[in-house]
């Protein structure tokens, strides 16, 4: 009769722990003590299970997801991404107080809703599922266009035009280059009154598993509750989520990031 191999019984016994928390992470000091298992030896099967996209973590203290190639093949993509996004924008809104959603380009000219977290009530900044921003939304395009190549960010402004939408707009290209190269730098894009006078907005990229973006993180918030003082703080808020989100979908940030 055969036996079980105890390193892939352990493997099995890792993943059947981080699937009963899913999609909540399970710190590695939780399955070490849930499971009796070694340190060393935990250590070295996730490290195998990351490898292989079977699990996924963005550091130790972030704790371990179930990794983006074991939930394709379960055939759960969309279920997975979906439950991800709210999860991380949930958190997000939490954080900040403000309105916060998910947009992914869904033709050449424009951006859509397909997420949100809205956790205030009274006067307030909304959008709906579905609802659609335009190219040059500064915020949004900033996030989608700062990692593409300067050639192919003047291609598609020349194909659907910088509006000025309010005063404050950046409708310069020579301008625009800085800004895209400070949200590069950054990690996050800011746009203070340039869609409307009276609302500010942040953002950040998701990167794929190609190093391209294929979502942005957005928050909006009266202008008056978000400006150039209060932007670094929620900037690196919605940094992070969008670098947390890459790491769980399975995607790869660009290394190279301009200072």
């Amino acid at each position: 009769m055969a036996s079980d191999v105890p390193a892939v019984m352990n493997a099995v016994r890792l993943l059947e722990r981080i699937a009963r928390a899913w999609p909540d992470p399970v710190a590695t000091g939780v399955l070490i003590d849930d499971l009796g298992l070694n340190r060393s030896t935990a250590y070295n099967i996730l490290g195998t299970l990351r490898r292989a996209g079977w699990a996924a973590t963005r550091d130790d203290r972030a704790g371990w997801w179930l990794g983006p190639r074991l939930l394709t093949l379960a055939g759960t993509r969309e279920d997975w991404l979906g439950e991800l996004v709210q999860s991380e924008i949930d958190e997000l809104a939490r954080l900040l107080g403000h309105l916060v959603f998910a947009v992914r380009q869904t033709g050449p000219g424009e951006y859509s809703v397909l997420a949100r977290a809205d956790l205030r009530q009274g006067v307030r900044i909304t959008v709906g599922l579905g609802d659609t921003f335009p190219f040059s939304a500064p915020a949004i395009m900033r996030a989608f266009h700062a990692w593409l190549p300067a050639d192919e960010v003047e291609r598609a402004v020349a194909r659907h035009g910088l509006t000025a939408f309010t005063g404050e707009t950046v409708v310069d290209h020579a301008r625009l280059h800085q800004v895209l190269a400070e949200v590069r730098a950054n990690g996050y894009a800011s746009s203070v009154r340039e869609y409307d006078p009276g609302q500010s907005g942040i953002s950040a990229p998701v990167f794929d598993d190609r190093g391209a973006v294929t979502l942005a993180l957005v928050s909006l918030a009266f202008s008056s509750e978000l400006d150039k003082d209060t932007v670094p703080k929620a900037g690196e808020l919605i940094r992070e989520s969008g670098l947390r989100l890459t790491e769980r979908i399975g995607g790869v940030a660009p290394a190279h990031r301009e200072t």
